[in-house]
């Protein structure tokens, strides 16, 4: 599956100011920091865009462009330039590019912005894209933040650059909920943990006093998430909500409760629990706290999750002997298998656009990240490896990332996009499993701006 570059599409973005907010957790080490991006482009052709992207001048201009860098290239469809080798040199938001100098070197899009600081002491931070081969400007925005917010904005900025020239929303400005592990086999310390997509700003949301499994997003309200809290005698089903840090369990259970999953108008929350030997999902009202059992076959039910809808439900179950994933309604009815290769299937995800599932499948001695059409229909594997489980889309739905251990080594982040020639390990580089993407953390822009100002690229 190819994305359709639009370089010969009209664009201008009106300038518009954003902005943006932050909050203050107990942070974690950033094991990522310093390490180099590698992706492995392991099926086929994909031959990247090449672009340059210029240092942005003023304070925090040059993270700034490295950031935007980092995300296009790892997303496997733009290859950012070495500016050791740009011809032009002092590029200013008031003037277009030198064309020809830029053509000469191979870039095929040219993005260079500014930093300037207000008397309120926030920054604007503007920039420009252009096509140096049509001579005609792709995009021009500018976003507004807080001296601290600077890689948000880099992040924005990535998103906006995507959408032009894939024409799919971003998803960069984005973070990632899992459970990082330190420490030996024998002795292992495991704790919620919050990082901006690409890794950076790790937080540290539990203490390591308990076993956390299944963390998840609230989609209708990113702030809001849920896991399982593992003690010595108990499980419990947590609500958190992020921004003020109220926790709240969902209450008692006769059982333990596994795989906690929001409906996408956070109203519900599916989840399985183990009672009497048995396995079955319920789902709970979030706002009555009625609780409704969907199945009750003696196999292993687990793993619900929602369709973008609500209308249906995706599970796993070994009812016919071997786990295979199987839909149902919401309200538990009409359940059928819908996997029909061989192997195990585990972990199904629905994903955000409505048209895929997302799964584990173990066979021939081997794990892999595969999708399917939301019948069952087109399987494909998109990943193998000695091990990896449990993937969760990306907000725009062409990315999965999932969590891959290989053999006598530690489990970490990685990620695949749905032509699976793009495998690359996520930008957190500490050990981490049960990967949970949340959703764009600002709307992306409505309006491009298509055919404005004087040097737009014509339609």
């Amino acid at each position: 599956m190819r994305l359709n570059l639009l370089l010969a599409s009209a664009a201008a973005l009106a300038l518009t100011a954003s902005s943006v907010q932050t909050q203050a957790q107990v942070q974690a080490p950033p094991a990522q920091a310093g390490q180099p991006v590698e992706v492995e482009i392991d099926q086929g052709v994909l031959k990247p865009l090449q672009i340059a992207v210029v240092p942005f001048t003023g304070d925090h201009g040059t993270d700034i462009s490295n950031v935007v860098s980092g995300n296009l290239r790892r997303s496997g469809f733009f290859e950012p330039l070495d500016p050791a080798g740009f011809i032009e040199t002092g590029l200013t938001l008031a003037n277009a590019p030198n064309f020809p100098q830029w053509t000469q070197i191979g870039a095929q899009a040219v993005l260079y912005g500014a930093v300037t600081p207000r008397a309120d002491n926030r920054l604007d931070v503007g920039f420009r894209l252009y096509d140096p081969y049509r001579q005609c400007q792709l995009v021009s925005y500018q976003f507004t933040a807080t001296q601290e917010q600077w890689r948000r904005i880099a992040h924005k900025i990535s998103d906006v650059i995507y959408q032009r020239m894939t024409g799919e929303a971003g998803f960069f400005d984005s973070r990632v909920l899992f459970v990082s592990e330190e420490g030996t086999q024998l002795n292992r310390i495991n704790r919620l943990t919050i990082a901006d997509q690409d890794g950076f700003n790790p937080t540290y949301l539990t203490q390591g006093d308990e076993v956390i499994m299944s963390p998840r997003f609230s989609i209708s309200q990113p702030d809001e998430i849920t896991y399982v809290a593992l003690g010595k005698d108990y499980s419990r089903i947590y609500l958190r909500n992020l921004t003020t840090g109220r926790t709240e369990s969902l209450g008692e259970f006769d059982g333990q409760v596994l795989a906690p999953r929001f409906s996408n108008d956070g109203n519900k929350i599916a989840f399985s629990i183990i009672r009497n030997g048995n396995t079955d999902i319920y789902v709970m009202d979030l706002r009555s706290r009625q609780l409704s059992r969907l199945t009750s076959d003696p196999g292993i039910d687990t793993s619900p999750s929602f369709s973008p809808d609500g209308s249906q439900i995706v599970f796993n179950s070994d009812r016919s002997g071997t786990a295979r994933l199987y839909v149902m309604r919401a309200d538990g009815s009409g359940q059928r298998p819908i996997s029909r290769g061989g192997g195990v299937y585990t972990a199904p995800s629905w994903s955000p656009t409505g048209n895929l599932i997302a799964f584990t499948k173990q066979g021939g001695g081997r794990f892999s990240t595969g999708v399917m059409n939301a019948d069952g229909s087109g399987e494909r594997i998109l990943s193998s490896s000695y091990f990896e489980e449990g993937p969760n889309w990306a907000p725009n739905g062409r990315y999965v990332m999932f969590a891959r251990q290989t053999r006598g080594g530690d489990t970490r982040l990685w990620t695949v996009d749905l032509s699976g020639r793009v495998v690359a390990q996520a930008g957190y580089n500490g050990r981490g499993t049960d990967p949970a993407w949340s959703p764009l953390l600002d709307a992306p822009p409505s309006n491009i701006g298509l055919g404005q100002g004087a040097d737009s690229c014509p339609a």
